[in-house]
């Protein structure tokens, strides 16, 4: 059964542009962790594409950097729900903040792993 409240077709994707234009503006506004997130991306994007390995390990760098940014609104999300419903301390609020927590850390650990196994494989760090 389809909502009356979703618009269909053309003006439906419009509305979804604008939609995720206000989330990024609020992310970048009230959380921290975001906007340091951001700063690293917009450094670490470009340094990517000048990097001198294939374009598979370009993609990878950069997806992997993308995929931090996804968790944290995703973690975001589920912070401001929590909060919304109560501010009380509550066994299952604090798992549900931990565990956007720990995929944010997860995201973190494989970018570095990412960038770490692209340049070890483009020959820019020595394995030994």
């Amino acid at each position: 059964m389809n909502s009356p409240y979703k618009k269909r077709g053309i003006k439906r994707i419009w509305n979804a542009l604008f939609y995720s234009l206000d989330g990024f503006a609020a992310a970048f506004k009230y959380e921290d962790a975001f906007r340091l997130e951001v700063v690293l991306a917009m450094a670490l994007i470009p340094l990517a594409f000048s990097m001198h390995v294939g374009a598979i390990g370009k993609a990878l760098m950069v997806g992997s950097v993308m995929l931090v940014l996804i968790v944290e609104l995703l973690n975001s999300a589920i912070e401001a729900v929590t909060d919304r419903v109560s501010l009380e301390n509550h066994v299952l609020a604090k798992r549900a903040k931990d565990f956007g927590s720990a995929a944010v850390m997860l995201s973190l650990i494989n970018a570095v792993v990412v960038w770490l196994l692209v340049l070890a494989g483009s020959g820019s760090i020595p394995l030994k």
